[in-house]
């Protein structure tokens, strides 16, 4: 690919005019170019299949490609589950191409960049005309070799579109979603700081902004909600970095405006501002091992209101009677735990397993219909899902630059048709209000089977 690309970039280069090198002969010019594409800009990417066989209809996005948990129960009048229903597509959608800009320095500070896309945009279920979508694209500054007593210390600050902290570390799969939703999965608009301080440690902060993984509330999934809110999401983090052992922590504080008007119940009803404010945090736990090809991986996390980290996480109603029109809001909580291993480098096998408990909410919500709960993943809210899990063994076989492999996923979710004023699901045999019987609870789940191949360049 490089080949093509130098080429093209010299042509291009040389066609615009510049005083650097208006006055130095063709062939230098020739060179100066080329070797200042060839110190500074790495062009990569690759062409990708995704072969995928389910044997449910679920939740799933990107051409049904990014698989996220199966549907609950669709029983017509013979007690048929309609959503039992067997699928295929294939798809090279998720190709990519990048570009990495590194290597310049003004006076102490070094400066980077990337920008990456791939063909997600324009495709609606598995019809449609895939277009570029923007991936990541940031900038990167960076200082190296600060003072810090006996050690020194290094700090980089990332400005733009990048993978969510909570996000960036990923069980080893080969399937879109990376583990999602037990694993969060979001890439947003940042301000990121890094600083590693001596050999070990390394401390996070970051402002967030969402962009394309927004939060959910009355008006449907959008980026309003924290646009009126003003606030950006607030992230701060601690690693630990010895040998072969990396150990992350950290915390993400979102705080959004669900509405920005509502109605005064108490003189004629008129329309009013209101300052509706839905605050939530979400920790989280990271754990890594590498030893020679043997890489074993485990995060865990406590998402609240987390939908825009594709968490199964939302948040409802909790008050709704103050005369000025100000409801009061609390997130559903829950935990989602991972732990992955991979072995081997030309044959490689892997193995993830996922789990996700609902805990419902801190406060009693006003009711338990969706006006007042806001999450919805592919037109179903999963309010009713009590728990899930996934088992994902992998092969795959990578000769030099080509990859093929063969996975099979299995992702098993418990739903129950009540649940608690919390919002969490009623327990197998809890007697229900009103001599109504007792709740119960079942299980579905979805056989995916996945072929992929790629070859990068």
């Amino acid at each position: 690919m490089k080949k093509f690309f130098y080429p093209a970039a010299l042509a291009f280069m040389l066609a615009v005019p510049s005083t650097g090198f208006a006055a130095a002969p063709a062939r230098e010019q020739e060179n100066a170019v080329k070797e200042e594409l060839q110190n500074h800009f790495s062009l990569y990417g690759f062409i990708r299949n995704y072969f995928t066989f389910d044997s449910r209809e679920s939740a799933s996005g990107t051409g049904n490609l990014f698989y996220y948990l199966p549907f609950e129960r669709n029983l017509n009048e013979m007690g048929d589950d309609l959503n039992e229903q067997p699928s295929f597509r294939f798809l090279a959608i998720t190709s990519r191409v990048g570009l990495d800009v590194n290597g310049y320095r003004i006076g102490k500070t070094d400066i980077s960049a990337k920008v990456e896309t791939d063909f997600y945009a324009g495709l609606s279920g598995s019809t449609g005309t895939a277009t570029l979508r923007l991936r990541q694209a940031y900038m990167k500054l960076g200082w190296k070799d600060l003072p810090m007593g006996r050690n020194t210390a290094s700090v980089s600050l990332l400005m733009g579109q990048a993978w969510h902290p909570l996000a960036a570390d990923q069980p080893d799969v080969i399937s879109l979603a990376v583990g999602a939703p037990f694993n969060a999965f979001n890439r947003s608009p940042q301000v990121t700081m890094d600083a590693n301080l001596g050999k070990h440690f390394t401390i996070t902060g970051s402002f967030i902004y969402q962009m394309q993984y927004t939060s959910t509330g009355p008006d449907g999934s959008s980026a309003n909600y924290m646009k009126y809110g003003i606030l950006p999401e607030v992230y701060a983090g601690l690693s630990y970095r010895t040998g072969g052992f990396l150990a992350k922590a950290g915390v993400s504080l979102l705080s959004i405006k669900p509405r920005n008007t509502g109605v005064m119940a108490d003189i004629g009803s008129p329309e009013v501002q209101v300052d509706d404010r839905m605050t939530a945090l979400s920790p989280f736990l990271y754990l890594q091992y590498k030893y020679k090809t043997l890489t074993v991986k485990a995060k865990t996390i406590y998402g609240s209101a987390a939908d825009y980290l594709n968490l199964v996480s939302g948040y409802g109603i909790t008050s709704m009677s103050d005369p000025d029109g100000h409801y009061d809001y609390a997130a559903t909580h829950t935990s989602s735990s991972w732990v992955s291993v991979s072995v081997g480098k030309k044959l490689q096998g892997m193995f993830m397993a996922g789990y996700i408990a609902n805990l419902g909410a801190a406060k009693d919500f006003v009711d338990t219909g969706d006006s007042y709960y806001f999450f919805a993943k592919d037109g179903q809210s999963f309010k009713r899902m009590a728990q899930a899990f996934r088992l994902v063994p992998t092969i795959a076989y990578n000769i030099g630059k080509f990859t093929l492999g063969l996975e099979y996923e299995v992702t098993a979710a418990q739903f129950g048709d009540n649940l608690n004023a919390d919002g969490s699901v009623m327990k197998e045999g809890t007697e229900l209000p009103g001599a109504a019987g007792l709740a119960g609870r079942y299980w579905v789940a979805n056989h995916r089977i996945q072929l992929m191949t790629r070859f990068n360049f």
